[in-house]
């Protein structure tokens, strides 16, 4: 601790580059680098979970024809239940968006519990998936350190329209969690 203040108090020198000094602490839950899953690549077939442990999905193996995937930072956060994904509940123009697939960094009784919170009946058939160690995340590249807020790495806010097995339009939020580049009316479009 005594070395760290020591450190802290130390000055660069101007002719060292500015990024290599620390990022200012409050960046660090919204520094994000640039997403890796670019159009033309392929869904992972990584197993999630739905509704409990036992009941595995492969996106990739499951996903026929059109499709979109909506990753989430945490189930029941405020974005996630007050905004992000009733949007696309409520959007008319979900019918034709093919299957619809929701993945959130948490277990599958959370994932099971926030979709019955949002669609009880699931009259949007949207599928609610959980990736608890983040496997589907790591591999689409979209993961971020959400420690200081979430207790773990998370999901980056995303939405992923599919076609055949191929991502088609990616829809990254630049910071990480808010709801602009991933909202319903970015992809889906205004009604």
């Amino acid at each position: 601790m005594f070395a760290t203040r020591q450190f802290s108090r130390l000055r660069l020198p101007r002719s060292i580059p500015v990024f290599l000094s620390a990022p200012p602490p409050s960046r660090n839950f919204h520094a994000s680098r640039v997403n890796s899953v670019q159009v033309n690549d392929a869904i992972p077939n990584v197993d999630l979970m739905e509704t409990s442990p036992g009941n595995k999905v492969s996106i990739a193996k499951e996903l026929k024809g059109k499709g979109l995937i909506i990753g989430i930072p945490a189930a029941f956060s405020p974005s996630c239940s007050n905004s992000h994904i009733p949007g696309y509940i409520n959007h008319p123009g979900l019918k034709d968006a093919g299957q619809v697939f929701v993945v959130g960094v948490n277990d599958p009784f959370v994932m099971g519990a926030f979709a019955k919170s949002l669609d009880a009946d699931n009259k949007s058939g949207i599928r609610f998936l959980a990736d608890p160690h983040a496997a589907f995340t790591k591999a689409l590249d979209l993961e971020f350190d959400g420690t200081a807020i979430f207790g773990q790495p998370r999901s980056k806010r995303y939405a992923l329209v599919v076609e055949d097995g191929k991502v088609t339009k990616v829809h990254v939020e630049p910071d990480n969690t808010g709801v602009k580049e991933s909202a319903v009316d970015n992809v889906l479009g205004r009604t």
